[in-house]
């Protein structure tokens, strides 16, 4: 009895541990990565399958080009605002509940925005789509990282890599199909029949983790108390940096009274918010962004590393269709095509990636990958007049290879050591990371693009002059080639002079093109120097110890 007494009694001791196994879900996690993907793949698409459709939106409702700018700039600060919100807002209610909402609210702006009939409510309509948009990428992430193990992580990371790496690069190729052989207005239709189907298989399959539970449950046990103050100083400095990065350019940048406004508005509200966030933390309440992350050295670097990234992602990705568009005269649909094979492969190298980031160093796959981003961008600074398509695509491909073994592993990084009630912030930040990254991109490509093509043009124009003997004699040349067809002909003087007008406009048109393609391969030398950069930063990352963040939060 004595023995049956103390085998009993023994029970109760053995509990604890089956209660100390990690928090899996009821349901496959490859099906509630499938199902989460969905909605985000068609939200990063929204990000850049408007850009090719602005001339027909434009005409369509009666606005000028700069004023049709309207409908990406009122997207992107939507959703710069809330990408770094949206951890905060899943501890009031609840990461599912959260997402369900922002699939919900894209999905019936998304309607309405091709509904609208006038720009001002398309623009209002992009900034509602904007914040639905901007919880769907950091929330599917965060679901992925609590869904998976740490050893299969990476693999999940594959499948997010596709929805928010691939989709940029076929946004406008598909932007571009279906504004040429449709209407503009069914690039927001096709995103109401995904979401709904979002909507519907979220609700069945997805659940919450016990602690993000666990975090509802105090909030509301405590009262839910919004930081309307911390917010309006997070909307205030990204909203403002997005406005200025969008609209720099195109308003002058300083010379602009506006953009000088937000600039001032921008760093104020930054310092502001730096400030009340840690005076929140000092006072234990839950602040809207987790500063304390940026002590850890790995997340850190993996922020700086996920905004290069972006940087380069969508800068190459706007560069090399205008590159063909403007000075090779290839059309909307073709541009993209250029685009399309290599994004094909980063959706075939992705699971690669996956299954390598548990196997290998992370730090070597990065550390791969920005070597392979510089020398295929060293490479594509050789962009001349004359390159084929075959030419284009392979160059694209090339990068493709060096940008697929950057995502995951980054990602991977950046969690390591990270408590699984933090996951939601580091997804947050860095998805703000790599928005801010690629906001950036593109306004560096738009002013480098126009200051350095005047900085050449004028250069090559000193030796457009009749004091140049080789231009004296080009000119004759071209000009006894043109018809003389309008021109008037002097007794003995060669040519026409409507012949001579034509060569010199048939030069200086070549002289355009030329110093426009100088000014491209001058973008993409700065972008090589400036992925090399990063390759130092990885030998300051410490070794990631196997399974590392497989400890954390317990």
């Amino acid at each position: 009895m004595a023995s049956a007494t103390t085998t009993l009694d023994s029970v109760p001791e053995s509990k604890p541990v089956p209660a100390a196994q990690p928090w899996r879900p009821s349901i496959n996690p490859w099906i509630v990565a499938m199902t989460v993907t969905l909605a985000t793949f068609m939200e990063v698409l929204d990000s850049s399958i408007a850009n090719v459709s602005l001339p027909h939106i434009a005409g369509g409702l009666g606005a000028t080009q700069d004023e049709a700018t309207w409908v990406l700039t009122s997207y992107l600060v939507a959703n710069a605002v809330i990408l770094p919100a949206g951890a905060y807002m899943t501890t009031f209610i609840g990461r599912k509940k959260f997402y369900m909402i922002c699939v919900a609210l894209f999905g019936i702006s998304s309607a309405l925005c091709g509904l609208a009939p006038t720009l001002g409510l398309l623009v209002f309509f992009r900034v509602l789509q904007g914040a639905g948009g901007g919880g769907l990428a950091p929330s599917e992430q965060a679901i992925l990282a609590d869904t998976f193990p740490p050893e299969k992580r990476g693999q999940a990371f594959a499948m997010y890599g596709l929805a928010v790496v691939v989709a940029p690069a076929i946004g406008p190729t598909l932007g571009g199909y279906i504004t040429d052989n449709f209407d503009w207005r069914w690039i927001f239709y096709l995103n109401v029949p995904i979401c709904l189907l979002s909507l519907f298989l979220t609700s069945r399959i997805v659940e919450d983790p016990p602690w993000v539970s666990q975090q509802v449950k105090e909030t509301q046990r405590e009262g839910i108390k919004l930081d309307f103050f911390g917010f309006g100083l997070l909307a205030a400095t990204f909203g403002s940096l997005e406005f200025i990065l969008d609209k720099g350019q195109e308003d002058d940048w300083f010379g602009s009274h506006v953009i000088i406004f937000f600039v001032a508005l921008m760093i104020v509200a930054f310092v502001v918010m730096i400030w009340w966030e840690l005076k929140e933390l000092r006072e234990n309440k839950r602040p809207i962004l987790n500063l304390t992350l940026f002590k850890r050295r790995q997340f850190a670097i993996s922020f700086i590393l996920m905004f290069v990234l972006g940087f380069s992602l969508y800068a190459t990705t706007i560069l090399i269709p205008q590159f063909v568009q403007t000075l090779l005269g290839y059309t909307a649909e073709l541009a993209g095509l250029v685009l399309s094979p290599a994004g094909l492969v980063m959706m075939a190298m992705m699971p690669v990636v996956g299954f390598l980031s548990g196997k290998v160093d992370p730090r070597k796959l990065i550390g791969y990958g920005f070597v392979m981003l510089t020398l295929s961008l060293v490479w594509m600074a050789n962009l001349d007049l004359q390159l084929s398509y075959g030419q284009l695509v392979f160059m694209r491909i090339f990068q493709a290879s060096g940008l697929a073994f950057l995502f995951i592993p980054i990602n991977t990084i950046a969690y390591v050591g990270v408590k699984q009630s933090e996951n939601n912030d580091v997804s947050g930040l860095t998805n703000l990371a790599r928005n801010i990254g690629g906001s950036c991109g593109t306004a560096f490509m738009a002013t480098m693009l126009t200051r350095r093509s005047l900085a050449h043009e004028t250069s090559m124009v000193r030796s457009l002059g009749p004091q140049n003997p080789m231009y004296r004699e080009q000119l004759d040349s071209l000009a006894r080639a043109f018809k003389p067809g309008n021109g008037v002909t002097a007794a003995g003087a060669g040519p026409s002079i409507g012949a001579m007008h034509q060569a010199q406009a048939f030069m200086y048109n070549q002289m355009l093109r030329q110093a426009g393609a100088l000014a491209y391969v001058d973008i993409i030398r700065y972008l090589t120097i400036f992925c090399a950069c990063m390759i130092p930063l990885l030998f300051f990352i410490p070794r990631p110890p196997k399974n590392a963040s497989a400890s954390a939060g317990h």
